[in-house]
């Protein structure tokens, strides 16, 4: 897995929305259920895991939930798209305006 993508939604009155923040913690939880029963493509899944887990440890984090929740008001849909470099392993992210 090279890339991960994650839109959040802005809560209303009549639809509940997610964070950034929200929805990386959900997709941790989902990926680490599956590495603990064995289900999916372990390297896949693991990949995931840490590319997600990377995101939540980081100090840009807080500046892309915030950035998002400021677009997400003006009524603006956001993806956050998280990619690991082959070669160094590190990942970046991207928040872009759908």
């Amino acid at each position: 897995m090279e890339s991960l993508d994650l839109e959040p939604g802005y809560s209303t009155g009549e639809i509940p929305g997610k964070c950034i923040k929200c929805l990386a913690e959900q997709e941790l939880n989902a990926c680490l259920r599956m590495l603990l029963v064995g289900e999916g493509e372990d390297n896949e899944v693991q990949q995931e895991y840490e590319m997600l887990l990377s995101f939540l440890r980081s100090p840009e984090s807080k500046r892309l939930r915030d950035e998002s929740e400021r677009l997400l008001s003006e009524g603006k849909q956001v993806a956050l798209r998280m990619n690991t470099d082959r070669d160094t392993g590190e990942v970046t992210y991207k928040l872009s305006v759908v």
